[in-house]
């Protein structure tokens, strides 16, 4: 299959001795230098560039959803990944907090979504950025999509932003220790440590203060957390699927919702819908608001659940029973 794909993608060689230079490559160039992107900064990133077939295989064999909520979870909420992120929180406790009292997001949100995304800075991926992009750009399925998150990328470069290395990424070009696409990196990445850069590669400050800055531009609201597992009666199981659109916590709580171990909701003024990640009535979780700001980041029910459970675990407050036997 890699080798199909490989001929497939092959760059034309680099013109010489009067050879027609890729037509492909001159249109992009030509698009990006109507940009505002120059010459000097477009040539130097694109140089050589090579396609790279495995990531045409990466993208083709996403799944369009995932399915096993519960292996999902088990694959993420690790007893090691918990550990280690309750770690982080006291070892960066100060820039947490500071990082928190200026966006309102609290901290164990924060390391939760850095440990999901990069297992706290260990893997931010292997790719050469513009290889990555240049190679799904070059693919008919979403070539229009990475074609501008190539400019965005130039644009990085071309204002300074981005750090004096190569710069490498996943294989869908997702970059640094909170994974920001080029795109969300220009519009979102902040320089919170002060030294002139938006480093989301070495700086653990900016990282962190990108994604909350990420969270609070999304919507997130302070003061209210992201939402719960619970336990529905047996009598309104049926109809569950049908309960769609937010309620207020007692009017769920006259439906016969409950907390995961049994208790009341709590007396709050949280507007709350049900989410039912297996399209059943267990497990079940009531998400409020800033549910929503991670469902921004991601576009996944599993992923945006996983963030909220794997906070609740690192802090101790966690309400999860699905998945637990």
């Amino acid at each position: 299959m890699l080798a199909v794909l490989a001929s497939t993608l092959a760059l034309p060689a680099s013109p010489s001795h009067g050879a027609s230079p890729d037509p492909w490559m001159a249109s992009l160039r030509a698009d990006a230098l109507a940009q505002g992107i120059s010459a000097a900064t477009f040539d130097a990133a694109l140089a050589g560039i090579e396609l790279r077939p495995a990531v045409i295989e990466a993208d083709r064999s996403q799944p369009r959803a995932p399915k096993d909520f519960c292996g999902y979870l088990d694959r993420r909420l690790t007893a090691t990944r918990i550990a280690r992120g309750q770690r982080m929180l006291v070892e960066h406790r100060k820039l947490l907090n500071g990082i928190s009292a200026e966006y309102g997001v609290p901290p164990r949100y924060l390391v939760a979504l850095w440990g999901l995304e990069t297992n706290f800075g260990d893997y931010q991926g292997d790719h050469p950025l513009f290889e990555a992009l240049v190679t799904l750009a070059r693919d008919a399925r979403r070539g229009d999509l990475f074609r501008g998150q190539i400019f965005a990328a130039l644009r990085m470069i071309e204002e300074g932003h981005a750090p004096d290395r190569e710069l490498r990424a996943s294989w869908a070009g997702a970059m640094g220790q909170v994974q920001f696409m080029p795109t969300t990196y220009l519009e979102y990445a902040v320089d919170h440590d002060g030294d002139g850069r938006r480093d989301l590669w070495g700086s653990v400050p900016d990282a962190l203060a990108s994604a909350a800055n990420y969270l609070r531009r999304s919507g997130w609201t302070a003061g209210e957390t992201w939402g719960r597992q619970v336990t529905l009666p047996e009598t309104l199981e049926p109809e569950v699927t049908s309960l769609s659109g937010a309620r207020s916590l007692s009017e769920w709580q006259a439906l016969g919702l409950r907390r995961s171990d049994g208790g009341e909701l709590p007396e709050a003024r949280l507007r709350g819908r049900l989410v039912l990640p297996e399209r059943q009535a267990d497990p079940a979780f009531l998400v409020y608001r800033n549910y929503g700001a991670f469902m921004r980041w991601n576009r996944s029910t599993f992923f945006s659940i996983s963030v909220g459970t794997l906070a609740d675990e690192i802090a101790g407050r966690s309400s999860l029973r699905a998945c637990r036997g």
